[in-house]
């Protein structure tokens, strides 16, 4: 069975700039913005028309969990320079009533989007330069809300430590996070508070090395992973600076810091869609990635390997494994459910997205822009590792898969086989063999330096010809007078050795040795001074000059140790004044003895 893909187009189709688009959370509607609009689509009816919103310049947009919420974020512009006033850019739009329900400014395009409960009974915002957090209370059939009259309302306990980040839990009993960074030698906090009450935190943790924190709850809102990081690294072992993972529970029975059997720093870390374990790539390249149980227990190792990446499928039956970014593309499947078996391993070379179909059969993986500006692209795996489609692109942006409840499929007892390849993955499959086979057919060379390669009429010397052989699979001829092995001449015994003609370079070289050997031979030798110690030149056996113009090599090594002596001496000089110095060079002075020794071995004296 070969299955179809068949493209929708969209009524109205975008003509003009798209700077985002994004489907809801639930998968109904589908939005994407124009330079003077934006267009909703609803996606039940194959993405017909559902409404226009009539606003310009719109950056940024983010649907609520259930689809009744569209925010928008669009371009700030000053109203008034003297006091500081700035237009309502971020809005809330109801996609029932079809109306904006509450607008505010938001000068700043990082951390703009507010967050909502699982039941969008209730939104939050950040205020006061985040040392306030508001809390609105909202209706389905609301039409307009008071942006200066909160419901609830949080407030740290000093001002002059505002809160870094929150993040609101999903479930039917939501919970706020609140990540509280280190200042002032005051360790760095995470809190947990139930909704709205803010007097007491029902969980809380406090650790030092934190300037940011990464705060991710499980499918349910009972536990939080706070993964902390700083830009450097006190022990200074990693470039990366450090991080560390903590994980808290929501009735504080449990918060305990992860022990982890590397170092190196943490790359991946998820949650497993059961809630019920998660888990973390981490260490040094080749790194480890490792599963931990709702405590924080390991329970199981995968072998160490390139990764930095861990995607669980909808369903938790299968764990994907791969290394993305400047990795090479390695997927490994496993099956958690069989004692976390390898199902397959493929290469995805240049994946910037990777994503499980909500089914939890297929894997998408692509090539977007401006991560690659090369190659952009889709393709679709079956969870077997066989490649079932592929699309190409010009220039790919953003790509998905449309948001489905797990409830619409039925989950895998056991895997069905792989659909049929599509006609352009048979194209693409057929392509790779066929350059495969080329380069394997192609002669390949040995390695010439940058200046000799491209000079198809140069010569080339006997090991090259012998490396170009021996890699083509091609005996070396055997010459007279040449071992090919050893590169030696051949020697026949009781024979007079081969003549070999001697070239101008070598015999000009040759000759102006003689002229200089007869020279010294003529010149009388200079008479020595007279000294204590024995001569240096009477204690070194005639092995020959050394390059760089020193006679021996004993020579050599006393004025290595006098110029160690003379760079002492101005320390000292140094030290004498009152200048101050550091600990190797105060070591280097004590070593002015030993130098003394060495140099009195060696028959030098002052």
């Amino acid at each position: 069975m070969i299955q179809e893909y068949d493209d929708i187009t969209p009524i109205p189709k975008a003509a003009l700039e798209c700077r985002t688009a994004l489907y809801s959370p639930n998968g109904q509607y589908f939005a994407y913005t124009q330079p003077e609009e934006v267009v909703v689509l609803n996606t039940e009816t194959k993405a017909q028309l559902y409404c226009k919103i009539d606003l310009k310049e719109v950056f940024d947009i983010f649907f609520s969990h259930n689809g009744t919420y569209l925010c928008l974020w669009c371009k700030p512009i000053q109203l008034n320079r003297e006091n500081g006033t700035w237009n309502n850019n971020l809005k809330i739009f109801n996609l029932k009533t079809k109306k904006i329900i509450i607008e505010w400014s938001q000068k700043h395009q990082n951390g703009w989007r507010p967050q909502f409960t699982t039941n969008e009974t209730i939104f939050a915002k950040s205020a006061a330069n985040n040392k306030e957090i508001h809390f609105f209370e909202i209706k389905t059939d609301s039409h307009d809300l008071n942006i200066s009259q909160p419901s609830h309302k949080f407030k740290v306990a000093d001002p002059k430590i505002p809160y870094q980040t929150f993040q609101i839990s999903p479930g039917l009993n939501p919970s706020v996070a609140i990540f509280l960074p280190e200042k002032s030698g005051k360790p760095a906090s995470v809190l947990i508070y139930n909704i709205p009450n803010f007097k007491q935190p029902i969980c809380s943790k406090n650790f030092f090395k934190a300037e940011r924190c990464q705060l991710k709850w499980n499918a349910v809102g009972t536990a939080l992973l706070a993964l902390a990081s700083t830009d450097h690294d006190s022990t200074n072992q990693s470039y990366y600076g450090e991080t560390n993972l903590y994980l808290m529970g929501i009735a504080g029975s449990y918060d305990s810091r992860i022990d982890l059997k590397r170092e190196g720093p943490i790359h991946d870390i998820t949650w497993s869609p059961s809630s019920r374990e998660f888990a973390v790539s981490y260490g040094y390249m080749p790194s480890e990635t490792t599963f931990f149980d709702a405590r924080g227990n390991a329970i199981h190792s995968l072998p160490t390997a390139p990764r930095n990446t861990i995607l669980y499928s909808p369903h938790a039956r299968f764990v994907l494994v791969a290394g993305f970014g400047n990795l090479q593309g390695t997927v490994d499947v496993y099956d958690r459910q069989n004692k976390f078996s390898k199902v397959v391993t493929f290469e995805a070379t240049n994946t910037s997205v990777c994503e499980w179909s909500p089914c939890g059969r297929f894997i998408l993986t692509a090539t977007t822009s401006p991560r690659l500006r090369v190659d952009n692209g889709c393709k679709i795996w079956h969870a077997s590792g066989k490649l079932v489609f592929l699309k190409e692109y010009s220039e790919l942006y953003s790509i998905g898969w449309k948001p489905q409840t797990v409830d619409r499929f039925p989950p895998l007892k056991q895997l069905e086989p792989a659909p049929g390849a599509h006609i352009s993955t048979k194209e693409f499959v057929a392509k790779k063999e066929a350059a495969a086979t080329a380069a394997a057919q192609k002669p390949r060379g040995a390695y010439r330096p940058p200046h000799a390669r491209g000079l198809s009429a140069g010569p080339t010397t006997l090991y090259q010809k012998e490396m170009e052989s021996k890699l083509n699979g091609i005996p070396a001829p055997v010459k007279n007078g040449f071992n090919p092995s050893s590169g030696r001449a051949r020697v026949v015994p009781g024979a007079a050795a081969p003549v070999e003609k001697e070239s101008k370079s070598a015999a000009k070289n040759r000759k102006k040795r003689e002229a200089k050997k007869e020279k010294d031979q003529e010149s009388p030798a200079p008479e020595a001074a007279p000294t204590s110690a024995p001569s240096i030149a009477a204690q070194v056996p005639e092995v020959g000059l050394v390059l760089g113009g020193v006679s021996s090599l004993e020579e050599k090594k006393t004025r290595s140790l006098l110029k160690k002596l003379r760079a002492i001496e101005q320390l000292k000089m140094k030290q004498a004044v009152g200048e101050p110095l550091e600990d190797t060079q105060l070591s280097k002075i004590k070593k002015e003895d030993e130098i003394r020794r060495e140099l009195n071995a060696l028959g030098w004296s002052e």
